[in-house]
Parts: structure tokens; C-alpha cells; sequence
């Protein structure tokens, strides 16, 4: 039997052994995998690290006191593996996923899924054939604020809703000391919308149910950035993707969104999201405002009164804990781990992953045509 053929590891209360493909950035961020992922060593082990620069493998590989580093996809394939998460660039996801899950081991992947729908319809058909998970960042409807603001959507607390607004924007990897070259944030393949709109795609989605029509305007705010800070101070970027997006989602029974993707926010107070229906609005805020994560209105406050208030369980000792809080961008590598003891389908899927890239995919063809433009998945 070749190292490809191996059976996956079976979904039994052993550790998930997992590999890490990439070790850079976002492998070792405060906010990264590597940092969480040693809180759950009783569930998930990392056996090995791949990358191409075998020297920086090796010291992430010691810095996280993980077992093996690796230079390449193919030797971190040949070890006994369950999993693989995919750090690489987002134009190389593709080809190392559908390598992934030939060689049978479950897969995670940053975002973008892939660069095309031909190519995320693949990787999810192989995925299906094998009986293989695909779990895909963002993670952000694991964190509890954004499953709460879903429920409470879904139960009717503001009633019908009517329009939503997504803040989904920074001042980009040029204005914040980013610790790597932060010029391929700006070139073709990259961008604000692939890199940046994702997330309030995949929020206002989450939240409110699967696109059906977009409509969008992009642009270049000015051909050059000067990086502001950092190992990179000074560097000159020409940019050659918009870096300026606005997307107007249609989704369904008069229920639109607003989602900004752009590398111009240099700061906002406003709220990551405020949904407004007819009964009452509800606000998903931002962890750096002094507010609670979530407010509501509500007409029907109290009698004959409206107000705003701060929605609360009933349980004195509620069961469980935010994840995403306590793991970050680990918490999709948890979240993989329980969909195979469970047996049950990722929230953070693949699919639905797909459908944020049909969405992004669709902006980017409004924009150029001035038209609207329709979605056919859902998740």
C-alpha cells in the first residue's frame, strides 16, 4: 500500500493527527492556528509542518514543539495523517487541497476555497466521493455572537427583515505594519474583495441565508501605497486589484444587504453588522467599542414600550464556551475534530465556502459589466 493509499485515521476518540501545509503568517499570528491549537493537545495533535523553506518549518516546527518539519506537500502526506490544513497563498489552495484529499486525509483550508467554482466543485466532489470533510475559513459563524445574531434572526426578534450592513474593511497590510511583504494584498489574485469581503460575505450570509443576486462597484482608490510601518516601511506597492468594493446582495423577499471590502478604513466605531427589520434592529458590534457584542431593539421592549437591550440566556451556568474566542483561527481545526466524532456536517463547510466564492466571483463580474448578477448555490 503506497503513503497516498493509507485509510484515514477513524473517527474514534484518539487524538486527530493533523498536518500543517504553510508556516508562515498565519500559521504563527497571535490570532493564527499554531498559538491555540497546543489548548486542545487532548484532542488534535500536530504531527508535522510543511514548507517550502525548510529552515522556517524547522523553527516553527521547534517553537510549537511540533514532532517533524518537512519541505514539501508530498513528504507531509507520506506520514500518518488525518488531517491537513492548507496555509498556502490563497491562488495555490487548489492544487494542494485536491492533493489532500486524494491522498484521504480531511481537509481545512484558508480562504479563498479555490480561485474558481469549476475548481471548488472538484475538490467538493472528490470530497463527497471519498467521504472526506471540507472545513473552510472564515470561522467566524463558530464565534457565539455570530450564532447568537443567526438564531435570533432566524426566530423572528426583529421580525421580517428588511436590509443588513457589513463593515467588512481595514486599512489593509500596507497601513498596518504588517509583518510580512504586504504587497501581494494588492495585486491580481488577491485584493480587497478576496481577501477582506469574504468576511462580511460569509457573515451576512451566515446570518441571513444564501445570495441569490449581486450587484457591485470596484475600483483602484489611488495606483500606488507606500506600506506605513514595520519591517516593510516605505516600500512603494503598485496596485493592480480594486482595492475599493461595495457589494449590494439580494437575498430574496425584499431582504438586501450592504457588504464594503475595501483597504481604506483606517477606523470605525460603526458596528461589524446592523440588521433592521420590522419589528427591531439588531447589532453584531465590534470586540474594540465599549458595547456589548450583541444589542437588540425591540418595539415590544416592554409594554407598550421599545428599547434596546442586551440578549441574554436563561442559564446561570450556560454549558460550553466561545471557541472562537478561546482558539481563534484553531477553532476550525476543533470544529473538524467534532464533525468526525459526530458524524455531522461542518457549520463551517465547504459549501457553504463555495458559495461566498460564487459571490465574490459574481461582484467581480457586476463590476465590470454594470450589471446584476445572479447566484445559483446555496449551502
Amino acid at each position: 500500500m503506497t503513503p497516498d493509499a493509507r485509510p484515514v485515521q477513524p473517527a474514534a476518540e484518539a487524538r486527530l493527527r493533523v498536518g500543517v501545509l504553510g508556516a508562515g503568517m498565519i500559521a504563527t499570528i497571535g490570532y493564527g492556528y499554531l498559538p491555540h491549537l497546543g489548548k486542545i493537545r487532548d484532542r488534535v495533535e500536530v504531527t508535522a509542518i510543511a514548507d517550502r523553506r525548510l529552515d522556517l518549518a524547522r523553527a516553527v516546527a521547534e517553537a510549537y514543539q511540533i514532532d517533524r518539519a518537512v519541505d514539501s506537500l508530498d513528504d507531509l502526506l507520506a506520514l500518518d495523517l488525518g488531517a491537513v490544513v492548507n496555509l498556502l497563498p490563497g491562488p495555490a489552495h487548489f492544487t494542494a487541497s485536491k492533493r489532500i484529499l486524494e491522498a484521504g486525509r480531511h481537509l481545512i483550508t484558508e480562504k479563498p476555497i479555490t480561485s474558481t467554482l469549476a475548481e471548488a466543485d472538484e475538490l467538493l466532489d472528490l470530497a463527497d466521493r471519498r467521504g472526506l470533510y471540507v472545513v473552510a475559513a472564515p470561522a467566524d459563524m463558530l464565534a457565539s455572537d455570530w450564532a447568537r445574531a443567526r438564531d435570533l434572526v432566524a426566530r423572528g426578534a426583529i421580525g421580517k427583515v428588511a436590509f443588513a450592513r457589513v463593515q467588512s474593511s481595514h486599512a489593509g497590510a500596507a497601513g498596518l505594519s504588517w509583518p510580512v511583504d504586504p504587497s501581494q494584498f494588492y495585486q491580481e489574485g488577491v485584493g480587497a474583495l478576496l481577501d477582506l469581503a469574504v468576511y462580511g460575505i460569509t457573515q451576512a450570509t451566515g446570518v441571513l441565508g444564501p445570495a441569490k443576486r449581486v450587484s457591485a462597484m470596484s475600483g483602484i482608490t489611488v495606483p500606488t501605497r507606500v506600506a506605513r510601518g514595520g519591517a516593510f516601511d516605505g516600500r512603494t506597492i503598485p496596485v493592480t486589484a480594486p482595492d475599493n468594493n461595495l457589494l449590494l446582495l439580494d437575498l430574496g423577499e425584499a431582504t438586501y444587504a450592504v457588504i464594503d471590502g475595501t483597504f481604506n478604513v483606517v477606523a470605525s466605531r460603526s458596528p461589524h453588522m446592523e440588521v433592521f427589520g420590522l419589528e427591531g434592529t439588531l447589532l453584531v458590534n465590534r470586540a474594540d467599542v465599549a458595547a456589548p457584542p450583541i444589542e437588540l431593539y425591540r418595539l415590544d421592549a416592554a409594554p407598550g414600550l421599545a428599547g434596546w437591550i442586551s440578549p441574554q440566556t436563561y442559564e446561570i451556568f450556560p454549558v460550553g464556551s466561545d471557541r472562537f474566542a478561546e482558539l481563534q483561527r484553531g477553532a476550525l481545526v476543533e470544529h473538524l475534530a467534532d464533525c468526525i466524532r459526530d458524524g455531522v456536517q461542518p457549520v463551517a463547510s465547504g459549501r457553504h465556502a463555495r458559495h461566498v466564492l460564487e459571490v465574490m466571483l459574481a461582484a467581480q463580474q457586476s463590476a465590470r459589466e454594470g450589471r446584476v448578477i445572479d447566484v445559483v448555490s446555496t449551502f
